[in-house]
């Protein structure tokens, strides 16, 4: 199989699973927002397949899965999350393939797309919760990007890397 068509089903199969992986939480919202299940198979897309698949992933994942599921809610939030995992996925492509590729690049790499999808969706929010007359503060902010999510980001710090570093082992990720 080219390289371009096993992108092409990768990123299929990683949409699949962003569709698929929320089910697991009862589609319960709260529940969702803690363990962060669209995430992962974002940031998986963005390291096997490369940023610009990985950017289409996270701009689908949330907006799919609001029209077939009604979850999460349209606008304002699954809007805001498009944006925030378009950056996870682009980011965590780029900044892989940047850099030397050593397991530790694959931390580093999902942290920067961590970080910096974070930051994107605290700027999304303040904007489109603010059209759909939703106050959004630093104190939102903070909980809605870190606390909250503390369970969610840990499992992405602990089963990411592992993926990766045994996809690399079995020569399917460089």
């Amino acid at each position: 199989m080219n390289d371009k068509t096993k992108r092409m089903v990768l990123a299929g199969l990683f949409l699949a699973m962003g569709l698929l992986l929320p089910l697991l939480t009862g589609q319960v919202p709260a529940l969702g927002n803690r363990l962060l299940p669209m995430h992962i198979p974002v940031l998986l897309g963005g390291f096997f397949c490369g940023g610009p698949y990985g950017l289409l992933l996270g701009l689908l994942t949330p907006l799919l899965r609001s029209l077939l599921f009604g979850m999460p809610l349209l606008f304002p939030i699954a809007v805001t999350m498009a944006f925030e995992l378009a950056a996870y996925g682009f980011f965590a492509g780029e900044l892989y393939r940047r850099l030397p590729k050593k397991n530790s690049s694959f931390l580093i790499a999902l942290l920067g797309a961590m970080i910096i999808g974070r930051i994107v969706w605290g700027i999304a929010a303040y904007l489109f919760y603010g059209l759909a007359g939703i106050p959004f503060s630093l104190e939102v902010f903070i909980a809605g990007s870190l606390l909250n999510a503390i369970p969610g980001i840990v499992i992405q710090l602990v089963l990411i890397p592992a993926v990766l570093i045994a996809a690399k082992k079995a020569g399917q990720i460089d």
